[in-house]
């Protein structure tokens, strides 16, 4: 394992969302550390750090320094780590059984925000890589503050005041949620509503709020209309000038606040393997207009 260095840093990722924090070791976190990783998570919304080797516990205890740490749903609870169902395993391996032991596979994973569909979604994901492919599978994550910012007046005034439903039928990778019938009228699929420009709960900073483009809906709106609208809003906050591409090494952990990013991933071949072990923290109110 690469040596950890020793004094603290922070290194910008891509100039509209996250940031590489090194000399910090996660499994023996100091007062100072937690500050300094606190600080530049509400400050860049992703965090990369590097050469990690952290245990179950690590992972946990780490996780829990940015809330209380989520469960797998208990209909996915045979994707969890063994005794630990704060972490849920995504992955392409087969298990004895010849079943996959995690979720999601080797297809690609989309643009959205992690379960935005909630009246409370998710605050932070953290993703530890284990086992990685030779290449493919890589995460993208895009700035919605800086996607804001950099949005142009005219299409900024489109969406001020409007709430988007967040669409409850499919997951990221395109299958149907367990319990739900499938549904592909943005109208009428089920959802929960939630303003389109946010306040950032911790930084008061506004910030695009999209979760999801399929079924996604902008109330009050044709449907005509709200689809390119959508379109629209999409093109702009996913450009590269708004992302950062991460290519996984082993050992490295990322972390972002699905209140001011989307991610996505990129497939990869599935006969080689992959393994990621991943935890959230719970959603402590609903997304409030800023």
């Amino acid at each position: 394992m690469t040596q950890i260095q020793t004094t603290r840093g922070l290194q910008p990722l891509a100039p509209g969302v996250g940031a590489e924090v090194t000399g910090i070791d996660l499994s023996s976190l100091s007062r100072e550390d937690t500050d300094f990783v606190l600080d530049a998570y509400h400050e860049h919304a992703a965090l990369l750090l590097r050469d990690q080797d952290l245990s179950h516990e690590d992972l946990i205890a780490f996780s829990s320094l940015f809330g209380d740490v989520d469960e797998a749903p208990e209909a996915q609870r045979s994707k969890a780590v063994p005794g630990k169902p704060q972490i849920y395993v995504v992955s392409n391996i087969k298990g004895d059984n010849g079943k996959p032991i995690g979720s999601l596979g080797a297809g690609e994973a989309i643009w959205h925000a992690d379960m935005s569909n909630r009246e409370n979604p998710p605050e932070a994901t953290l993703l530890y890589a284990v086992e990685l492919p030779p290449e493919g599978g890589d995460t993208w994550i895009a700035g919605m503050a800086a996607a804001l910012e950099g949005m142009h007046p005219d299409l900024r005034r489109r969406i001020e005041g409007r709430s988007i439903k967040h669409d409850g039928t499919y997951n990221s990778g395109g299958f149907v949620r367990k319990g739900v019938v499938a549904n592909d009228d943005p109208l009428t699929c089920p959802g929960t509503l939630h303003p389109a420009i946010c306040a950032h709960p911790a930084t008061g900073k506004p910030v695009l709020y999209l979760g999801r483009r399929r079924n996604a809906y902008v109330d009050g709106l044709s449907l005509e209309d709200s689809e390119a609208l959508l379109d629209a809003l999409w093109a702009h906050a996913t450009q590269d000038a708004f992302c950062y591409a991460h290519r996984w090494r082993k050992g490295d952990l990322l972390m972002w606040d699905n209140r001011s990013t989307l991610h996505r991933r990129d497939a990869f071949n599935p006969d080689h393997r992959r393994m990621m072990l991943r935890t959230q923290t719970k959603g402590r109110a609903a997304p409030r207009a800023a």
